[in-house]
């Protein structure tokens, strides 16, 4: 019979998804103001993936075959390349926090790509519900409307919106193609394909030329650092081992709490501008994406399918996204996180190119 995890296990696994992840929409802020964006995220996942594959390897993980190294080029090019790449690039111009709220949107993209798909699934009129009232948030936050304005508008804005579609996207996709039976195997290959991409279209955009290393400060490569450790490693293990020891619901639950954690730490470490319209929308969107989470979690295991928010990631997240986070298909991308947006399981009958076990979620 297997032990109940303790409550100070629970409650330490919880608070490092929820602070790392909700992180790392500040950390992203910090790291492109001296190094370019897409340089960054780019050499940040790529790192990442590296490392890990290297030590899933070294614990005798399997080496993809090349229809599962196609499927995670695939994804991780939408999921790190566009997704997580697009919100860090987005960080530019629009604050931190609304970033993490726009990303926080990915569960309802989600639901409606997968309804709108080829014998896609029609949702629960309580998931139509939250998806409408995600909708509403959106407009509140970053519609024309009167009144004291949300700092969000432009190109940012736009790029974001984008990323999260490119987000929900790939995690829907990631359903559909051949994966690694492993969680971390496919993590980290994903990171490594959306990596790749970001380094390459940071080089054709030439942020090469314009990357000077002697200007980057100490501040932006912490937050390099701390992308890839705490958003990308350490938020992955918590949020694994949650998936493991508790439930689906509370697993979830970082889906609506790293956005206000990222509102939080924007307001407090970077002085981004909290108006009483930002706050209200918060409130509308994380209510939706509460919605959608706990209604699907509540689901048959074997339907289960719950959403994680970008920019870690990674996770990722890891990252990031949730970074991302983001978590799609058999990963836990997530940030992002992200995110660098991130995810929860979900459950079907195997087939001869994936294992039942598949986790999806949103850009860290």
């Amino acid at each position: 019979m297997s032990r109940e995890p303790g409550r100070f296990a629970l409650f330490s696994a919880l608070g490092a998804v929820y602070l790392f992840w909700g992180s790392t929409y500040l950390m992203i802020l910090f790291a492109i103001e001296t190094i370019p964006p897409l340089l960054m995220a780019g050499s940040r996942f790529l790192v990442a993936g590296a490392l890990l594959f290297a030590f899933d390897r070294m614990r005798g993980g399997r080496w993809p075959t090349r229809k599962e190294w196609l499927g995670a080029a695939i994804t991780g090019t939408l999921l790190l390349g566009m997704g997580n790449g697009g919100a860090t690039w987005a960080e530019q111009t629009v604050p931190s926090g609304v970033a993490a709220l726009i990303v926080s949107s990915v569960p309802l993209w989600m639901t409606i790509l997968d309804w709108g798909r080829p014998g896609g699934t029609r949702p629960s009129g309580t998931t139509l519900g939250g998806v409408l009232l995600g909708t509403i948030g959106l407009i509140i936050l970053i519609g024309p409307m009167g009144g004291e304005g949300v700092p969000a508008r432009g190109v940012g804005v736009v790029v974001l919106l984008v990323a999260t579609l490119a987000w929900a996207g790939g995690s829907v996709l990631a359903r559909h193609v051949a994966l690694p039976s492993s969680a971390t195997t496919t993590t980290s290959t994903q990171m490594v394909a959306g990596g790749g991409m970001l380094l390459l279209a940071g080089l054709l955009s030439g942020e090469g030329a314009a990357l000077d290393l002697e200007s980057i400060t100490g501040r932006s490569v912490a937050a390099w650092g701390y992308l890839v450790v705490f958003g990308s490693w350490v938020g992955f293990s918590a949020y694994v081992w949650l998936l493991r020891a508790t439930t689906t619901a509370i697993a979830s639950t970082h889906a609506f709490v790293n956005p206000v954690v990222a509102v939080l730490l924007g307001a407090w470490f970077a002085s981004e501008p909290v108006n009483a319209r930002m706050m209200f929308a918060m409130g509308v969107i994380v209510a939706a994406v509460a919605l959608i989470v706990l209604t699907r979690s509540r689901r048959p295991r074997r339907e289960l399918r719950t959403e994680a928010g970008p920019a870690e990631v990674g996770l990722t997240h890891a990252c990031s996204a949730s970074e991302l986070t983001p978590l799609a298909g058999k990963s836990l991308l997530g940030s992002h996180s992200r995110n660098g947006g991130a995810g929860a399981i979900a459950r079907r009958p195997a087939t001869r190119q994936a294992s039942s076990k598949r986790v999806d979620g949103t850009p860290c």
